[in-house]
Order: C-alpha cells, then structure tokens, then sequence
C-alpha cells in the first residue's frame, strides 16, 4: 500500500532535516544527500537513523533516475 500524500508532505530525513525521495517499488523513503534507505513497512515509514541503511552506487542512481519517485515535503 502506497504511503498517503498528506503524510508525505509532512516526512524529512530525521538527521539533516530535508526531503526524502519515496520508492514506492522498493519500499523505502531515500535521501539522495546521505545515501541511506529508509524502510516502508506496512505503509509505516521506519525513519530511525540506526535503522536506515546505507545504499550502494547503482542503488543510489536507479532512485536518483526513477520517474515514479516522489519527493516528501510540501513539493511533492
């Protein structure tokens, strides 16, 4: 289940405090910035530092490029 759009007008990454690239196909909200991963669970974003993980180089590109992620804050 797809993360609702008021909710994602509200997420940002809780360390730098930015907006989040959501992958809906993934399951995971990215920050480009850091280049960790998020996970989406039950449609429950698990924004935790300790609990995101880190995202290798073609991760990071196929986010960065992917036409169906959405941006968190109030631009997406």
């Amino acid at each position: 289940m797809a993360l609702d759009s008021f909710l994602l007008e509200l997420l940002e990454d809780p360390v730098d405090h930015e907006s989040l690239l959501y992958i809906e196909a993934d399951h995971v909200l990215y920050n480009p910035r850091r280049r960790v991963a998020y996970q989406v669970i039950d449609s429950i974003p698990v924004l935790l530092p300790d609990e995101s993980t880190p995202v290798s180089d073609e991760r990071h590109d196929a986010y960065v490029n992917d036409p169906a992620a959405r941006s968190t804050g109030k631009a997406s």
